[in-house]
Parts: structure tokens; C-alpha cells; sequence
């Protein structure tokens, strides 16, 4: 059965030196490494890895590296050069290799025109895009752009967590021994916590309202938010009388799923019960999580011939046109 996984990262070697990846966004400096060493492999070791785990394709996006800790100028060449690199490894491997645009967001009339180069000339299925931007949450207007382009283009955005703002930082995830402070706001919880609280801005600011065709791709299993959306929605529609529908109904039909990092059954069923298995997509993380893991996780999930289609390629396929 094909295999198609969503959120697989790759990074140049400019766009390590120049974010300092190894030092800023690791628990330790030898992990950094390691993480820098495989994200660089886009040849034949990362395809044999692929084989062994029986993925077809990986759909490659740019780690985050924290681009608008840059100016603005700089992001934004960062970013528009690691899509050329990229769209030349997907051309060195057809088939087993798709592309997600990097985006510098520090400019969003910039950043939508280089969603339509990387959609329009460079053959990519979408951008994915790192949470907030110099902490501000992208329900705020100006980035109505890069949403306006990828509805126009009809091509989903993969949003992806990333670290809390400074004072949230300070407030949640200081004052711990070592670097489990780091580590806490990170993948072990604020990341998966902020980017649901991310998602429900989207919806409440009536974002989908405005733009009622586009798609967001979130991972880790929803985010927290397929176990939580029926509260949410409960309390959020008494005061949301501004949207045309309830949030849960925005969530339902604006959003799919990744199983990216997440491999253990209770939360795949939760999100299996809530949004259906039309809306939940197989990913990895890789290199951040295991691919062997991640396949062992597929093949022993208890649902039926149909619903494994779906989860492991026919929803990419239809949704990225692949």
C-alpha cells in the first residue's frame, strides 16, 4: 500500500550556519548536531531509511530554525533559496520526494508571492509555516496575504509549532533543573498546547469566514484539539456570534490531521472518533521521530482496509494533488 508522509524536514547548510540551528534549537549541542547531520541527508541514506520503513514519498519542509529571529532581507533570501534547493532535490528523486514552501513571514505580501513562485514555477504542494511570528499570532490582519495566496493557488498550509513568545517562555517554562525547562516547552508539551490555542484564534477571528476554501495541516495528532474541541466549541459559541457557523464546524472542515510524532493508540482513536478518518494523514517527523516506529504504529492500527487508504495516501493525494 503507498505510504506518503507529511512532515519530513530537510535544512541546507546556509540555513543552519546562518540560524545557528545546533546552539538555539537543541536540548544539548551534541543533539543539535546529530539533528543537523540527518536533516542535511536528502540521498541515499534517507531513501534506504524510507525503503526499510516501506514510506514512498516524504512531502520535505525546512526545520524550523526560528527565521524571524533574522531581519527581514535575510529571512527572506534564506527562504527563497533553501525552496531552489529543495525543489532540486525533488527533482533528483521523482516520485519519492514532494516540497512545502518556506516562508519568511516578517513581509507577508513577500512571503505570498513566494508561495505562488514555489506552487506556480517550482511545483510545490503548500508552505509550511512555523507558528507565530515575533510572537504575534497569525489571525492578525496583515498576514491576510499569505491565506488570500494559498486559497487562490488551492494549496494547503502546514502549520507547525513553534517556541511560545518570551514572556510566556518566562512565565510557563522557567526556574526547572537543567534543560528539562527547554525540553517541557518544546515537543514534551508548549508546543502542542500553543499551537492548538494557535488554531482556535484562527477560528474565532473568523478567519475561515473570510476565506471559507482554505485548508490548514497540523500535527502531533491534532494538537490536543480533537480531545478538547467539544469544550471548546460549548463555551467559545456563546460569545462567538461574529462567525457564520460554531468553531467545531471550522475545525472539521478546515483542518486535517498528522499522526507526525504521535505513535501510540488512545490519541489516534480520540482523533478517529472526532474528525473521521477523511481528515487524518500518516506523518513521521522524521528525523525527529522514528520511521520504523512510525510504521510499526501504522501497521497495527484497527481500522479497516478503507480507512488505511486513506490515512496513508489517498487523503494526500487528493489533498495535495499528488
Amino acid at each position: 500500500m503507498r505510504t506518503i508522509a507529511l512532515e519530513e524536514h530537510f535544512a541546507t547548510a546556509e540555513f543552519l550556519k546562518v540560524t545557528a540551528y545546533a546552539e538555539t534549537t537543541s536540548a544539548s549541542p551534541a543533539h543539535g548536531r546529530a539533528a543537523c547531520a540527518q536533516l542535511l541527508e536528502v540521498g541515499n541514506a534517507r531513501i534506504a531509511d524510507m525503503d526499510a520503513a516501506g514510506i514512498d514519498m516524504q512531502v520535505l519542509s525546512l526545520v524550523n530554525g526560528g527565521m524571524d529571529r533574522l531581519d527581514a532581507a535575510t529571512a527572506a533570501a534564506l527562504a527563497r533559496d533553501a525552496n531552489d534547493e529543495l525543489a532540486a532535490i525533488v527533482r533528483s528523486r521523482p516520485g519519492r520526494y514532494a516540497g512545502f514552501a518556506a516562508l519568511d513571514l516578517q513581509q507577508p505580501e513577500k512571503a505570498a508571492a513566494e508561495l505562488e513562485r514555489a506552487v506556480r514555477q517550482l511545483g510545490f504542494k503548500g508552505a509550511m509555516i512555523h507558528g507565530t511570528v515575533n510572537g504575534v499570532f497569525l489571525d492578525d490582519p496583515k498576514f491576510t496575504p499569505v491565506f488570500a495566496a494559498a486559497q487562490s493557488l488551492g494549496v494547503p498550509v502546514y502549520l507547525h509549532p513553534t517556541t511560545a513568545p518570551a514572556p510566556v517562555q518566562q512565565a510557563y517554562f522557567s526556574g526547572l533543573p537543567g534543560r528539562i525547562d527547554f525540553i517541557l516547552s518544546r515537543a514534551a508539551w508548549g508546543w502542542h498546547a500553543e499551537l492548538g490555542m494557535h488554531c482556535l484564534r484562527l477560528i474565532v477571528s473568523g478567519l475561515f469566514d473570510r476565506f471559507p476554501k482554505l485548508q490548514i495541516i497540523i500535527g502531533h495528532m491534532g494538537e490536543n484539539l480533537p480531545f478538547s474541541i467539544a469544550r471548546a466549541d460549548t463555551v467559545l459559541a456563546r460569545g462567538a456570534k461574529h462567525l457564520q457557523r460554531r468553531p467545531a464546524e471550522y475545525f472539521h472542515e478546515n483542518f486535517y490531521i498528522t499522526t507526525s510524532g504521535y505513535f501510540t493508540l488512545p490519541p489516534f482513536l480520540c482523533a478517529l472518533q472526532v474528525v473521521g478518518a477523511d481528515r487524518i494523514m500518516f506523518s513521521v517527523d522524521h528525523p525527529f521521530s522514528s520511521n520504523a516506529e512510525a510504521r510499526a504504529f501504522l501497521n497495527a492500527l484497527p481500522i479497516s482496509p478503507q480507512d488505511m487508504e486513506k490515512v496513508t495516501h489517498r487523503n494526500a493525494e487528493r489533498l495535495l494533488r499528488l
